[in-house]
């Protein structure tokens, strides 16, 4: 499995790191023996010297990041250098995050209004704001009143301030997803990886308190709790919905959300790479035609 392929990996780098610091030591203990032998040339102690720094900048790159599980590669669709989201994908992504993911993580870089066009119509993202319930105007008195939602308005916050998500989370504080996707190496990848990695933990291994068991996450252990589960959101479009199929979505909405000009990036890219190609072979015609007769040329020297 891919838990003890994981786990040998680790055991075999930790072996490497293990002998190369044993041979760095030996190693300069061997350059202070040379200091002893009489008549040995300087060269070489500049040879030893550099060579236990390397070795010693060796062991130094195998750094706690290299034993840790890497997210695979997976076949994105919007991967390809013309190839745009699948923007019904983006729309199972966000009711997800509205069903499961908005209880703990807030987007406060997206409103209501980024959502027509690409996933909802302008109807529906109205309806979606009107759900929730913002600060409005003061009455007459100098009381605060509240008013439904409008396409102006941003996402709703889960919790009022820093403090009151600590509290519920257990010291830990749910980060905004609005840029997620590319705030975290490995993008869409390792979104999808950490949705699908939770595990038991394999034996020998002692729990934390808290915590829970990833092992994609670094270090394995992760204060947020798995929160995909088989038809925990029924799709509209009548999608089955399974762990797979909500965290595929909803990575591919956090892309969106995080690079809302993504399709039109590679639109325009598509037009720019047409108008320079025609560019240039009329470039490439007009040089010719000018510099034919100035090539072809033939200059006679009469000697008087």
């Amino acid at each position: 499995s891919r838990l003890k392929m994981a786990s040998n990996w680790r055991k075999c780098w930790a072996a490497v790191c293990t002998g190369l610091k044993s041979f760095t030591q030996r190693t300069s203990e061997t350059f202070i023996n040379f200091k002893k032998i009489p008549g040995m040339s300087s060269k070489y102690y500049g040879m030893v010297g550099v060579t236990g720094f390397g070795l010693g900048l060796m062991v130094s790159s195998l750094t706690a990041e290299e034993l840790e599980l890497h997210p695979p590669k997976y076949p994105w669709t919007h991967r390809g250098a013309f190839s745009a989201l699948d923007h019904t994908s983006v729309r199972r992504g966000y009711q997800v995050y509205k069903e499961v993911c908005a209880a703990c993580h807030s987007m406060n870089q997206l409103a209501f209004r980024n959502l027509v066009g690409v996933s909802h119509t302008e109807e529906e993202a109205r309806a979606l704001a009107e759900e929730y319930e913002f600060p409005g105007d003061n009455d007459e008195e100098g009381n605060p009143t509240t008013r439904p939602g409008k396409l102006f308005d941003y996402f709703p916050n889960p919790y009022p301030n820093e403090e009151a998500a600590r509290y519920a989370n257990n010291g830990a504080l749910p980060p905004d997803l609005s840029q997620i996707v590319l705030a975290r190496h490995g993008g869409e990848d390792y979104l999808f990886s950490i949705l699908t990695g939770y595990w038991d933990p394999p034996a020998g291994v002692e729990e934390k308190e808290d915590m829970h068991y990833n092992v994609y996450f670094p270090g394995q252990w992760i204060a947020m709790a798995q929160a995909l589960f088989n038809d925990a959101v029924t799709f509209d479009d009548g999608t089955p919905a399974t762990m797979s199929q909500m965290a595929k979505d909803v990575s591919t909405f956090l892309r969106w959300a995080s690079e809302p000009e993504h399709d039109d990036r590679k639109r325009m890219g598509m037009k720019a790479l047409m108008i320079i190609g025609v560019l240039t072979l009329v470039t490439w015609y007009a040089k010719r035609h000018k510099w034919s007769v100035l090539k072809s040329r033939k200059i006679y020297y009469r000697a008087k």
